[in-house]
């Protein structure tokens, strides 16, 4: 055991070390510092000048986060969503591919804006934007290849959708969810769960989105080769869809759905399930398409080619599918090349 006067020795010791009068190791300096348990400056007689470290326990930042979320009016909603708006629009006319860090961030600064909020009147709001732009960056992913982060951002936006108490919403996350199963190879699966999301929108469901509901179910019918319920779907979603030329649902702003929409929709079910009447019905919307929908163009090419390469008619198919591989690069979308690469192998 060291006692009082050892102690004094070896400060002496290590002091004279210290000022060159005493040769000493470093590593036989560390074992005494060691050996007396204290640190280099009481070894050596100096105040402890550190000043204490402070406390943080995160309250303070955290009160910052909520205070900040809490004063998100609903003009700032209105913000979010005119945002989601925008790349909508740029998504529909340039592809996904470039705009996946857009996406990625300002699905951060939404869920941030959740996250925080603490009261139902402004937490809603927020869930209902978080809604819209999770579906958006989901079909995105979808579209270039990146499965799984589609199905978590759809994952995301049901949540969001529970949240802001929006069945519709809810039943179009849940319904689009389905065609990552459908890509997937598990259309039978994609046939239940779209089923389940008309159950989950019930009554709520204005007419258009029923509609699209209906025919999102005859295309994953179509896919699963159940082609009797395919063709009694398409009625369905026929009958159910509101007259006239408007395509947007004012209740739902990522619903396009008019007959002419509907048209080509139908064309691309029969198409699948190889009926004759798909060929005058993906003409007749080819006719009428809007320009602007460049990856929905690339769709309709991709059903053209497949109805008429069920009727054996190849040339034509070839010449669809050469616009629609032109059309699928100008959008980066993997999902349309991936498809344009099937039907051409079976040229």
């Amino acid at each position: 055991m060291l006692t009082v006067a050892s102690t004094a020795s070896l400060r002496v010791y290590v002091s004279e070390w210290e000022n060159g009068r005493r040769p000493i190791s470093a590593r036989y300096a560390k074992i005494l510092r060691a050996l007396l348990g204290i640190t280099d400056d009481e070894l050596m007689g100096r105040a402890d000048t550190a000043a204490a470290p402070a406390t943080a326990d995160g309250y303070d930042e955290l009160m910052g986060r909520i205070d900040a979320a809490r004063t998100v009016s609903l003009t700032m909603v209105k913000t979010f969503m005119d945002q989601t708006e925008l790349f909508r629009t740029m998504d529909r006319q340039m592809g996904a591919a470039t705009l996946v860090d857009q996406m990625s961030a300002h699905l951060t600064t939404l869920e941030d804006a959740l996250t925080f909020a603490v009261l139902p009147e402004t937490r809603r709001p927020v869930a209902r934007a978080l809604v819209g732009a999770a579906t958006l960056a989901a079909w995105q992913a979808l579209d270039v290849g990146a499965v799984e982060r589609a199905w978590r951002h759809y994952e995301l936006g049901k949540r969001a959708a529970q949240e802001a108490d929006e069945p519709m919403y809810l039943a179009h996350a849940t319904a689009e969810q389905a065609y990552v199963l459908c890509d997937a190879g598990r259309a039978p699966m994609a046939v239940e769960l779209i089923r389940d999301a008309q159950r989950l929108g019930g009554k709520a469901m204005s007419p258009r989105l029923t509609a699209w509901l209906y025919a999102a179910e005859a295309e994953i019918c179509a896919r699963a080769g159940m082609a009797d319920e395919c063709r009694r779907v398409l009625e369905n979603a026929m009958r159910s869809l509101p007259p006239g030329e408007e395509a947007r649902d004012p209740d739902m702003l990522s619903i396009f759905l008019n007959e002419g929409h509907l048209t080509r929709w139908r064309g691309n079910a029969l198409a699948l399930i190889g009926d004759d009447e798909a060929v005058s019905s993906l003409y007749a919307a080819l006719n009428t398409a809007d320009p602007t929908f460049i990856r929905a163009s690339a769709g309709l090419r991709c059903d053209l080619a497949q109805a008429h390469m069920a009727r054996g008619e190849y040339d034509q198919a070839h010449d669809h599918l050469r616009k629609a591989r032109l059309l699928a690069s100008r959008t980066g979308s993997v999902r349309q090349r991936r498809r344009v690469e099937q039907l051409t192998q079976r040229l």
